[in-house]
């Protein structure tokens, strides 16, 4: 069983910029896709960028891709997501999440990640 932890949320002012951490521990990280995803109050959870095991491929939902970019450091076990030019409407709670299978591509349903971390609060003021 894997354990996710993020961190590197807070309140920030639009068009700043954040990183956010996920770091995993009891299973490498290495051979399985990566995903962030966000909730905000009253919403559902949504993809935010999802990258592959060895980091080679990513892919961004359309509300953040030029804004954000994920990466990772498997000597590290450990994904990144690095937010610019944030925007109000990023106020959530995100989450890092593993894929479900081994060396499946990056998915953006929520079902295909069954490893959660508990998530970590980013709040956007403007």
């Amino acid at each position: 069983q894997v354990q996710l932890v993020e961190s590197g949320g807070g309140l920030v002012q639009a068009g700043g910029s954040l990183r956010l951490s996920c770091a995993a521990s009891g299973r490498t990280l290495s051979s399985y896709a990566m995903g962030w995803f966000r909730q905000a109050p009253g919403k559902e959870r949504e993809f935010v960028a999802g990258i592959s095991g060895s980091g080679g491929y990513t892919s961004y939902a359309d509300s953040v891709k030029g804004r954000f970019t994920i990466s990772r450091d498997n000597a590290k076990n450990t994904v990144y997501l690095h937010m610019n030019s944030l925007k109000p409407e990023d106020t959530a709670v995100y989450h890092c999440a593993r894929r479900m299978y081994m060396y499946s591509d990056t998915g953006r349903a929520v079902g295909e990640y069954d490893s959660w971390g508990q998530g970590t609060q980013v709040t956007v003021s403007s």
